[in-house]
C-alpha cells in the first residue's frame, strides 16, 4: 500500500521534473529558432551576392558558370545547416525527456 507521503513526493518529483522540462524545451527551442535565422539571413546575403555578380557578368558561359557555382554552394550550405538543425532537434528532445528518467524507472518493474 502507498503511503500518502510517498504519493505526495512522487507528485513533487513529477512537478520538478515537467519544470526542468519545460525549461529545456524553451533554451532547445531558442536554439533551434537561432540556428534558423542564421542561416536565413546567410542565404539571404549568398543569394544577394549571387545576383550582384550575375548582373556583372558579359557572357553566357560566366553566367552557367556562375549559376553552377552558386547552385553547388547552396546545396551544400543547406544540407550543413539541415545536418546543424536536425542534431538541435535531437539534442531538444533528449534534454526533455532527461528529468524524467528517474520517474521512469521509479514506475517501471525491472525486469530480471
Amino acid at each position: 500500500m502507498v503511503k500518502v507521503e510517498e504519493f505526495q513526493q512522487f507528485g513533487k518529483e513529477q512537478f520538478d521534473a515537467a519544470v526542468a522540462s519545460a525549461n529545456s524545451f524553451s533554451s532547445g527551442v531558442q536554439s533551434i529558432a537561432t540556428a534558423y535565422g542564421e542561416y536565413a539571413k546567410k542565404s539571404f546575403e549568398d543569394a544577394k551576392s549571387f545576383v550582384e555578380k550575375l548582373s556583372g557578368v558579359k557572357s553566357l558561359e560566366k553566367a552557367i558558370e556562375l549559376q553552377t557555382e552558386y547552385a553547388k554552394s547552396s546545396y551544400e550550405t543547406f544540407v550543413a545547416e539541415s545536418q546543424k538543425i536536425g542534431e538541435l532537434y535531437t539534442d531538444l528532445a533528449k534534454q526533455a525527456f532527461k528529468p524524467y528518467e528517474g520517474l521512469i524507472s521509479k514506475v517501471s518493474p525491472t525486469a530480471h
